[in-house]
Formats: C-alpha cells, structure tokens, sequence
C-alpha cells in the first residue's frame, strides 16, 4: 500500500476500551455461551438493570471508540450509557417504533464530540483506506466501517461495515485497532489488520477524531 509522506509506523497509546463491560468474557457472550446480562461488572457501564446493560451492550460499539479517544485527550471518562444517553439526545442514536436502534448517525455524532467534548471531529462518507496512516501520523484517530468478523479476518464476511473499531495505529503492512467487540489475547488492542484483508470488511467510511484546540 502507497502510504504517502506519512512515517513506516505511526501507534498511538490509546487506553483500550470494550463495548461489553467485561472484556475477558467478549467471547463467551458472542458465542451465545454466556448471557451479556449474566455479566458480573454490568454496574459499571452506568446502567441501571442487567437488562438494559445486555440490551445497550450489543449496539455500543462507537460508545467505547468515544471512551477510548476521551481516555486518551482527556481525563474525563464517562460509563458507556452515559454517553449513550447524551447521543440519544443529540441525535446521533435514534430510538425505532419496532424497539430497535439506528446509529451510530455519524453527522450528529460528529457535532456532539465537538460541541460537548471540544473533539475535532470530520464526517469521512468516503474514506480511502490510504489516508488513514497520514491521518493516524497528523495526530488523529479515526473511527472505522467494518463488518464485526473482522475480529478473525474471516475469509469471507457477508457484507462491509456494521461496527466501528478505532484505528490506533498503522505499520506498511497493518493497519493496527482497538476493537470494541474483538476477542480477548487475539483481536482487542493493537489488533493488526493487513492493509491486505482490510478491503473485505471496511465499508469505505469513518470518522476522524482530533483533540481539538
């Protein structure tokens, strides 16, 4: 991959953040071996019953790319349904007559993170994969499209985008994410991604993060 002007390897020390509260336990709830709400650290995601923690668990996913970049510029770290709430209200996650969810809505979320947490945040509907090292090198993170097997780079993912994941860092043959829904030891901080596999899985668009002013 052509990646410009920007440096052979760019990281960032972004403190990892899981969508669910317990990370060790991200498998067994995907598998379906292990119920979210059965979650013993369900409290601390600011929820107020197991219920709503394992409901808002499952959609989160730009949630904890939010903490982790908060976590990173700032010392200010809200609970994920914290967060969630204010994004209600901004517009950003909308609430369905048929009892599901529509977000992450990246314009209103965009203006949110700046408006509430002085974040320089672009909406990138079209977003090359080639930018993303000059944009991780200029200081930014960015906030990725991806389909959610990207956390065992399957061979074939049924679609593009569907998940967010924060890319932390690039090398000429990775791109490197902290993914909120990764597996933990396998695919959850610093998980590289070769520019080659990215393809199947990234749906072309993002948002771009800064720390502001």
């Amino acid at each position: 991959m052509n990646t410009g002007s920007a440096p052979a390897t760019v990281l960032h020390p972004v403190p990892y953040h899981s969508q669910w509260a317990s990370p060790e336990l991200v498998a067994a709830i995907i598998a379906g071996a292990l119920d979210a709400a059965e979650d013993p650290l369900w409290p601390k995601y600011g929820a107020e019953t197991p219920e709503e923690y394992a409901w808002w668990s499952w959609r989160l996913c730009g949630m904890a790319c939010l903490r982790m970049c908060l976590d990173h510029w700032q010392q200010t770290v809200p609970t994920a349904m914290d967060l969630a709430k204010e994004c209600v209200e901004a517009g950003a996650y909308v609430h369905r007559a048929d009892g599901g969810l529509d977000g992450l809505i990246y314009g209103p979320f965009a203006a949110y993170a700046t408006r509430r947490w002085g974040l320089e945040a672009v909406v990138r509907p079209a977003l090359p994969q080639q930018e993303i090292p000059q944009l991780l090198a200029s200081g930014r993170l960015v906030v990725l499209s991806v389909h959610p097997s990207i956390r065992t780079l399957a061979p074939e993912p049924p679609r593009k985008g569907g998940h967010l994941v924060l890319a932390v860092g690039a090398t000429p043959e990775h791109v490197l994410i902290h993914n909120p829904s990764g597996f933990p030891d396998r695919s959850q901080q610093f998980a590289p991604v070769p520019w080659t596999d990215l393809g199947r899985f990234y749906a072309g668009r993002g948002v771009v993060l800064g720390p502001g002013a």
